[in-house]
């Protein structure tokens, strides 16, 4: 369930309350004449189940009240009303299915900005997963997975191509980009001053490496992996569930990918380096295709059952 609250010029409020009675999973619908003063107008809310609040939202839009008025979403974790149960009904299909595109494009969006903050994660989680990739410990690597941020600017990435975004398609592109080649950049840097300091050496890089040595060497299950982990990655964020997502990042392997690349540059292993380079580039393709593929299903089987519904 999902809480709205809408700021509505006087002149289109009886436009919105219509939409809000005639869709079937919408309740609890309030109006408050005149209270909004910033901007002024009327406030509408307004509780909707998930699987109603896309065609809602998109209605709203075509009344102009983005541009005039404001929108903003709220989920609501607790709800005990006969109503809210008889809405959610009502609608068709079911909430755990249903995708809610204007959310999905504000979560991934905010995640996608080329910030100070997203680099340095993602260079920590590069640094961290470098040093696990020379002392031969996976427990590290997981630690990287689960601290890199990559993920957003990719999940971001997936729904600007469906939804024909060319802005956050951009700003997904640059964040990759730049973001990439910096954490490598300062995982090289960081490998040679632990060397200086008598940390690290070649000769760990050069040893055998059982449990990590696979990140070098992709093979075709690299991809079915990736493929699979984009698949619930888009599930996790379409059906706003963090444990999923968790999974998800410690099942890819790119940070883990971008850190040995460094490592083998700064040690000047360049099959090593060029091993990582594909098993990055691979991991990153598979998540896209199957994040796109993925919220194209979605995509369809909603629209199918509204199309029933009606």
């Amino acid at each position: 369930m999902l809480h709205l609250r809408v700021i509505s010029p006087p002149e289109a409020t009886e436009r919105v309350v219509g939409l809000l009675n005639r869709e079937a999973g919408a309740t609890n619908v309030i109006v408050m004449p005149g209270a909004a003063r910033e901007p002024a107008g009327d406030v509408v809310l307004a509780d909707v189940v998930r699987e109603s609040a896309s065609p809602v939202l998109s209605a709203l839009r075509e009344l102009g009240i983005e541009e005039r008025g404001s929108i903003a979403i709220e989920n609501v974790d607790v709800s005990l009303s006969r109503t809210a149960e008889r809405a959610a009904d009502a609608a068709p299909g079911l909430s755990g299915d249903a995708v809610v595109w204007d959310e999905i494009e504000q979560k991934t969006g905010q995640e996608t900005e080329l910030s100070g903050t997203f680099l340095a994660m993602l260079a920590i989680a590069t640094v961290i997963a470098g040093i696990g990739v020379l002392l031969d410990q996976p427990i590290l690597i997981v630690g990287a997975m689960v601290v890199g941020p990559e993920f957003g600017p990719l999940a971001s990435l997936c729904v600007g191509i469906v939804r024909r975004r060319g802005r956050p398609v951009r700003r997904a592109l640059v964040a990759l980009a730049v973001g990439f080649p910096a954490a490598i950049a300062v995982t090289v840097l960081t490998t040679w001053g632990l060397d200086l300091l008598g940390l690290v050496d070649k000769g760990m890089l050069l040893r055998d490496r059982p449990l990590t040595d696979f990140i070098w060497r992709p093979d075709a299950l690299s991809w079915v992996v990736g493929f699979f982990a984009g698949v619930a990655g888009m599930l996790s964020l379409t059906s706003a569930k963090a444990g999923p997502l968790i999974g998800v990042l410690i099942s890819v392997t790119t940070v883990p990918a971008a850190a040995n690349i460094a490592v083998a540059l700064a040690y000047g292993v360049p099959h090593e380096a060029g091993g990582s380079a594909l098993q990055l580039l691979i991991n990153l393709a598979a998540i896209v295709v199957a994040g796109v593929a993925t919220l194209l299903v979605l995509r369809t089987l909603w629209r199918t059952g509204r199309k029933r519904h009606a």
